[in-house]
């Protein structure tokens, strides 16, 4: 049975289906922008600086967690499915898909046990209270099992952003009613973390549901049976899926080690100084995550589907977008900082102007290379994108340590945001090397095989 079809018409140019994608989700995250804003505010001003800091490294924690072993499925159904399904072959696509799932599964499993090594042998390098390792340690439990990461790519490969905005909408929405209810009920750390905890698991439920009912094929014990015939389905998929999970690996490192390098060399109350900051300055960057999701989807399809200048131009139209949308993020946190900061955290947290200025510049820098990575995996060069990663975070590695000595918050922050910037440098570089390489329609580059020197 082919997936559901889409009832809102698209535009026809790829950057026209793009933007609108960013569009849908831009609507949902706009929403939930909103929200965070609010329950962040309830969050900081309800614990308090130290506790607040307890929360940001144990949430923080958790998405480290998620990113090493969510394994990015969502790239390999993007990248693969999309194949399957520009030519209607559904049943390949439901092997595909259920073997990213079982991939989730595998992952969420090794989470566990990393999460109780850390929480249980390792609680007192993050300056963790000693009462709260049982709840940290069953908060990650939940955040890994909650894992969309296969079903969020199900729903990106068959164009379907509008369904996960709404999906998506339910987080912030959910968080939001949750922060006021537990504000007028007597705020604690723990009521926050089992609401966070309890309203992922209901929306991993929600995307596998809407998962099942787009692509029903996709979802079913049939196309779980024969997963293994997907290993010979998809040319290059294993290279592939270790290339892709050791650049979320050194991801994860790089938007989530800073954080728990605060706790460790400066403590609790500098986690959430550098927790708010860090969250404020992504909330100015959010374009850039929700563009990478369009982008990556509508390049994997277009790679399959129009002409090599075509391709080309979608590449160049939309790195020019984002950097001119990385400058528009760098000077909203210089005129809107301090005011973001002082309403979400109150005075306390004015100190965190120079960090939210620095993250911003990282997030800007991101922002700016949005089309780099994309057009690398399409034209056969993701080692190319891993090892723009790996310098900068051999980069990160070399400088983080001796400007948190001397500037503690603010100096992992600049430290985060050279790296930024040397990964954009190395990821253009390469991919405006390889841009003629883009395959025209109907052609195949094996994933991971270069193209030349």
């Amino acid at each position: 049975m082919p997936a559901k079809a889409r009832k809102r018409p698209m535009p026809e140019s790829l950057l026209g289906r793009m933007f609108a994608n960013t569009m849908w989700l831009l609507g949902g995250k706009g929403f939930g922008a909103i929200c965070s804003l609010v329950y962040l505010a309830i969050i900081t001003r309800s614990l308090g600086l130290k506790g607040f800091g307890h929360f940001s490294l144990i949430f923080g924690t958790s998405q480290a967690l998620i990113a090493i072993a969510g394994f990015q499925t969502w790239r390999i159904v993007v990248r693969y499915g999309a194949t399957h399904v520009q030519r209607d072959d559904w049943g390949a696509f439901g092997r595909l898909s259920m073997l990213c799932g079982l991939l989730d599964a595998a992952g969420a499993v090794m989470g566990c046990l990393a999460a109780w090594v850390i929480f249980y042998q390792f609680n007192h390098a993050l300056d963790l209270n000693p009462d709260l390792v049982g709840v940290a340690f069953w908060f990650n439990v939940a955040a890994l099992w909650a894992l969309v990461s296969s079903p969020t790519g199900i729903v990106r490969a068959l164009n379907r952003f509008d369904i996960a905005t709404y999906v998506e909408a339910i987080v912030p929405l959910g968080r939001l009613l949750a922060a006021g209810a537990i504000w007028l009920t007597g705020p604690t750390l723990v009521k926050f973390l089992v609401a966070w905890a309890v309203i992922d698991l209901i929306e991993a439920a929600l995307y596998w549901l809407m998962a099942r009912i787009l692509a029903p094929k996709a979802i079913g014990w049939n196309a779980l049976k024969h997963w293994r015939q997907s290993l010979h389905e998809n040319d290059g998929i294993i290279h592939f899926f270790w290339v892709t999970y050791a650049t979320a690996t050194i991801d994860a490192v790089k938007k989530n080690g800073p954080l728990l390098a605060v706790g460790y060399f400066v403590g609790t109350k500098g986690a959430g100084l550098f927790r708010l900051a860090q969250q404020l300055s992504q909330g100015l960057g959010k374009f850039s995550a929700l563009l990478t999701r369009a982008a990556y989807a509508e390049i994997s399809r277009a790679r399959f589907a129009v002409a090599k200048d075509e391709f080309r131009k979608l590449t160049a139209q939309t790195s020019l977008i984002a950097s001119a949308a990385g400058l528009l993020v760098i000077g909203l946190s210089l005129l809107l900082g301090k005011q973001l900061l002082l309403i979400v955290g109150g005075e306390t947290f004015m100190v965190a102007y120079p960090v939210l200025v620095a993250m911003a510049v990282s997030a800007a820098f991101e922002l700016g290379g949005v089309a780099f990575e994309p057009a690398l995996h399409s034209t056969g060069n993701a080692r190319k994108a891993l090892w723009a990663k790996l310098v900068s975070l051999a980069v990160l590695l070399a400088i983080f340590v001796p400007l948190a000595h001397r500037y503690e918050a603010l100096g992992i922050a600049i430290a985060v945001a050279i790296s930024a910037a040397v990964a954009y440098v190395i990821a253009g570089f390469f991919a405006w090397r390889r841009i003629d390489d883009i395959p025209t329609a109907g052609q195949s580059l094996r994933d991971g095989e270069d193209t030349g020197p």
